[in-house]
């Protein structure tokens, strides 16, 4: 049974699948958590994608008009973006069935490093939206203490603060993870936006390193195809890379203390091991 909301972006619906109403859709659904409900719905050979989010996801439609559509970057086309007082209701094009969660290959991962070097050689002007004051407010909404925090506060911040001097911001998905790229057998294409923002850092490669690393693939070719496709210092990423890591690590940890507690009762179990990961980044940052 499909979901009651889609009644509200029913045209935009029928019009890119071209059934002669809701009822002849056929739909699948990719995603049901407490802020995010996804569903492919097809009729004949044409399908779309569904989505509805709340909470954090509501940015997706802004990060569409702010950053996706201007810069053209690797993303679903939005077909249709509708905006109510708790949710934002998206119809994408529907970009392929296969996710690299699902078929993690070193050919995907690989593919997906130059994903990151084509998102981020975009210029764009804005400041970054990662500074040392937006690390120091993540310190203190996490579950970070002790020599932990006060290791953040004092040499992570110094460490964001000579990267934003050294190098421009750039987009940042912001959840780059196995799952959040999908591929129709040609291409690739990164979804799920909500998070996208502004930032000299990279924790979209470090997210797809830790990804990679979890079944079975080397760090070093993603790394190094990276550094090929972007022509990037490698020097200068391995700094982003530590700035990343702790980026994604503490935005992780508040998210899960704020809200995943409350839409996703199994991130509890995420706190410890990510304070693992901050621990060991943080530790050997240098």
């Amino acid at each position: 049974m499909l979901p009651a909301w889609l009644d509200s972006i029913a045209g935009p619906l029928l019009a890119a699948t071209q059934a002669p109403n809701l009822g002849q859709l056929k739909g699948e659904v990719l995603r049901e958590w407490g802020s995010s409900e996804v569903w492919r719905l097809s009729y004949g050979l044409r399908s779309v994608i569904a989505k509805r989010g709340s909470d954090a996801q509501v940015t997706e439609a802004a990060a569409y008009r702010r950053l996706v559509v201007p810069l053209e970057l690797p993303a679903p086309k939005l077909i249709h973006a509708e905006e109510t007082d708790d949710a934002v209701l998206l119809v994408l094009a529907d970009v392929g069935l296969v996710s690299l969660e699902q078929e993690p290959t070193a050919e995907g991962f690989l593919a997906a490093a130059e994903l990151i070097a084509t998102v981020r050689s975009q210029p764009i002007d804005a400041p970054s939206e990662f500074t040392p004051d937006h690390l120091r407010d993540l310190v203190r909404r996490s579950p970070a203490d002790g020599d932990l925090a006060a290791r953040l506060e004092s040499v992570g911040v110094a460490k964001l603060d000579e990267l934003q001097k050294e190098t421009p911001a750039r987009v940042v998905h912001g959840d780059f993870v196995s799952k959040n790229l999908v591929t129709d057998g040609t291409r690739w294409t990164i979804v799920d936006w909500p998070l996208a923002h502004v930032a000299p850092h990279l924790s979209d490669l470090h997210t797809l390193l830790r990804d990679a690393v979890a079944v079975g693939h080397q760090r070093g070719p993603i790394v190094a195809r990276y550094i090929d496709a972007s022509g990037t210092d490698p020097q200068l990423v391995q700094r982003q890379l530590a700035i990343g890591g702790i980026a994604f690590t503490l935005r992780a940890l508040a998210w899960v203390v704020e809200e995943g507690v409350n839409t996703v009762t199994s991130s509890r179990e995420w706190i410890a091991p990510l304070l693992a990961e901050l621990t060991d980044i943080t530790t050997n940052l240098r």
